[in-house]
């Protein structure tokens, strides 16, 4: 189970000039925050790297938290948003919850709530679930890993199913804990991320910021 080990808000890049850039806001857990490894290694980081390497006007902005459920985040998204301004929202939540075996009825509502909150400001939303470990038994993970493909049908949310599947399965791509990436997955998941975000990065694909 993960523990709160430490609270991370890191703003992989500096505060942008009005008219400049937009803002994609990621609001997510120790999987993205750089948990066990140097915050500009990352995964967030190398997909700034990527957004400016290829161009696109966005700053990323990387709210998540160590050891966060899906309530915690759902308490603070309305100030976040209020704060950035985001045109984009990336929630990438859900494994703590599930690791503490808390209420997967919960998980899927708060989420949806997410999903809501940020829409209902114009922000255009990116969904990122998580797999968990099968010894948590079939019925629970089963129904875990569905709630994702759930709310992206019931909302229309690009998904990228999960962030670490054929990832942690790979012990030379797992940290010692047997949850948290490496350093050597880490663009495996910005690749995979990159994927289902490219699309939202393009004009009239997300809200033009006025």
């Amino acid at each position: 189970m993960l523990r709160i080990l430490f609270i991370l808000a890191v703003f992989v890049a500096g505060p942008a000039r009005a008219g400049e850039t937009d803002t994609i806001l990621l609001i997510g857990d120790s999987l993205s925050a750089a948990y066990g490894i140097p915050a500009d290694a990352g995964w967030v980081a190398l997909l700034q790297q990527r957004l400016e390497s290829e161009q696109y006007p966005f700053r990323l902005v990387n709210a998540s938290i160590s050891g966060d459920t899906t309530a915690a985040a759902l308490a603070r998204l309305p100030r976040a948003l209020e704060t950035h301004q985001p045109g984009i929202v990336i929630l990438q939540l859900g494994g703590n919850d599930g690791l503490r075996g808390l209420s997967l009825a919960e998980l899927k509502q708060n989420l949806a709530a997410m999903i809501d909150m940020a829409t209902s400001r114009e922000a255009s939303c990116l969904l990122l679930g998580v797999h968990l470990p099968p010894n948590y038994g079939s019925r629970y993970t089963e129904r875990f890993h569905s709630i994702y493909h759930e709310l992206a049908e019931e909302t229309g949310t690009p998904l990228v199913a999960s962030l670490v599947d054929g990832i942690g399965n790979r012990s030379e791509l797992m940290q010692t804990d047997g949850i948290h990436p490496n350093l050597q997955a880490q663009p495996l998941i910005v690749e995979r991320v990159w994927s289902q975000l490219q699309p939202m990065l393009k004009p009239g694909n997300q809200p033009s910021g006025d």
